[in-house]
């Protein structure tokens, strides 16, 4: 997906300027508006401005979206909706080759199928326990110990790629988890309180389902990367690749469970699909399917455009305004804790953001001989990042 396009427009420019003593040759006949129409695509192409603002609108409206549709009081169709997800997707993807903007998918694979189904039910448990944590803790929380993933990454590449944690990676980690427990000791306040709709009881087991589901999902989702992480390179599967196999994989997966496990009776759709928001929430299903090839589009945009040490650092400031979201749009608890949770979880993905950068510049300042092949935790971080 990252190609070198504005390598060569920086080589054809150039080449303009050659020899300024020869005769300039005349102009090309202009059109009357398809030179400045492409003219104002290529800058938009290879600006790093619109290309960080179109992966952090990508990636917030993703969380945003999913936080809509599951927060349904009645909503119990988890698997249905990641379904609808992966179909979405696989139309996308597939339409896409077909009209020749993606040219790096390679055919379908039986046995590359095979061999990668594992990874996708993986991923059916990561996206899930993501959906579940999602419908019952606010959008701030939720990304706040969505943080608690990457310490897990870190640690599990310590054990099975010989991967390093830093001293300053470490203080990182320390400022996480403790953002991550003001967090919780902050919504269980709110919910004593009163500040939730619930009553007390009922809003404290609200939480301690969502911790549960939260728990589960960091665990899903680390497993789910270092495993992908050790199979992707023995298949040397691309972007496009990875997400083709997963998504159509999930498929079936998916359907199955939804058949088996939710209630599919006219009364349950009609509780989960009400009249007033029901055309709002097919819309958003809709929307997040195609919110995933946004953001892995975009993730490659903005990596080719800027540099891997500015995407890192995006990511990271990008937790700021996807918690902010979730104030402004489901009108969560604005606390003194909440607050300083959010501010610390900014300041954890900074630090841990520059301590990953400090750590690639000193493996790059390394002889080649004796550089390490595997940086520490960066492939699995950027990943933990999108999901």
């Amino acid at each position: 997906m990252v190609d070198k396009k504005s390598d060569d427009y920086v080589v054809h420019m150039g080449d303009k300027e050659k020899d300024p003593f020869l005769g300039q040759p005349p102009p090309p006949p202009r059109s009357n508006s398809y030179p400045a129409a492409g003219f104002s695509l290529s800058k938009i192409d290879n600006s790093p401005g619109i290309s960080i603002l179109a992966y952090c609108f990508s990636s917030i409206s993703m969380t945003v979206v999913n936080k809509y549709v599951v927060s349904g009081d009645f909503w119990n169709l988890n698997f249905l909706y990641l379904a609808v997800q992966a179909i979405v997707c696989i139309i996308t993807i597939m339409v896409c080759k077909y009209m020749g903007l993606i040219t790096n998918l390679r055919p379908y694979d039986q046995d590359k199928a095979k061999k990668w189904f594992p990874i996708s039910v993986l991923l059916v448990g990561m996206i899930y326990t993501s959906a579940k944590a999602l419908q019952f803790l606010s959008v701030p929380v939720y990304t706040i110990f969505k943080n608690l993933t990457i310490i897990v990454i870190a640690y599990g590449e310590v054990l099975w790629f010989g991967g390093s944690v830093t001293p300053l990676a470490l203080l990182s980690f320390g400022l996480m988890v403790l953002s991550s427990i003001i967090a919780a000791w902050a919504d269980i306040q709110s919910a004593l309180s009163g500040h939730f709709t619930q009553d007390a009881s009922d809003a404290i087991s609200t939480l301690n389902a969502g911790y549960v589901w939260m728990g589960l999902n960091v665990i899903c989702s680390a497993t789910y990367l270092l495993v992908m992480r050790k199979v992707i390179k023995k298949m040397n599967f691309k972007d496009w690749d990875t997400m083709f196999y997963n998504n159509l994989l999930t498929i079936p997966v998916l359907v199955v469970c939804s058949l088996l496990v939710e209630d599919w009776s006219s009364e349950n759709l009609a509780k989960n699909f009400p009249v007033e928001t029901r055309n709002g929430i097919f819309i958003g299903m809709i929307y997040s399917g195609l919110a995933a090839i946004f953001i892995s589009y975009c993730s490659a945009w903005c990596i080719r455009v800027t540099s891997s040490t500015t995407y890192s650092m995006v990511g990271a400031l990008n937790k700021l305004p996807l918690a902010i979201s979730g104030l402004v749009f489901f009108s969560a608890p604005v606390t003194f804790g909440s607050v300083s949770a959010i501010f610390l979880g900014f300041v954890s993905g900074i630090v841990y953001a520059w301590a990953k950068n400090r750590q690639s510049e000193i493996a790059k300042s390394v002889l080649p001989t004796t550089q390490p092949t595997m940086s520490a935790s960066a492939a699995s971080a950027r990943d933990a990042n999108k999901a």
